[in-house]
């Protein structure tokens, strides 16, 4: 008889501990996703991850698309993973891989994603430009920004299709 009074208690006490559970994981959850800022200026940041090639998320919710480059895709919804994307993707981690990056900022400040476009710097190199020489990106510029950006991209591209790096490695 006994028995059947403590299994009540049982179910209640698993009740309670599963209703707690659930918040917990609600609340951290929630904590874990900040809404992106309105503004970013230029600065130092903390990278929280790395999206795919040219697309990173900061600590504080921003995501930011490189300018004036396009990496091979990796996680575009109903598209297959492009040649060279993963490899961009690890290139991009590895570059910001001490987790602090220097923005620099031109223009336009997003794109049509509500992204902010920025210039990513790791001390004296430029991620945007270090991926399009090393041939895991694309130079784009028809898009607004600095002529003297462009210059730079359009030489590391050059640079990249002579020595058939990366994305210029693949046959036509």
């Amino acid at each position: 008889m006994a028995r059947r009074f403590h299994r009540p208690r049982t179910k209640s006490i698993w009740l309670v501990v599963l209703v707690v559970v659930v918040m917990l994981v609600r609340y951290w959850s929630t904590e874990k996703r900040r809404p992106a800022p309105e503004v970013l200026s230029a600065g130092t940041y903390q990278v929280e991850r790395v999206v795919d090639g040219d697309t990173l998320e900061l600590a504080n919710g921003a995501r930011v698309r490189l300018i004036g480059v396009d990496t091979p895709e990796t996680v575009r919804p109903n598209h297959p993973v492009e040649p060279f994307g993963p490899e961009a993707t690890a290139f991009t981690k590895h570059f910001v891989r001490g987790g602090e990056v220097q923005l620099r900022l031109d223009k336009e400040r997003l794109d049509r994603y509500g992204r902010f476009l920025a210039y990513v710097w790791v001390d004296d190199q430029m991620l945007n430009e270090e991926l399009v020489r090393a041939g895991l990106a694309q130079a784009k510029t028809s898009f607004y920004y600095s002529d003297a950006m462009k210059r730079r991209f359009r030489a590391a591209q050059q640079e990249a299709r002579e020595a058939n790096r990366g994305i210029w490695s693949e046959p036509k």
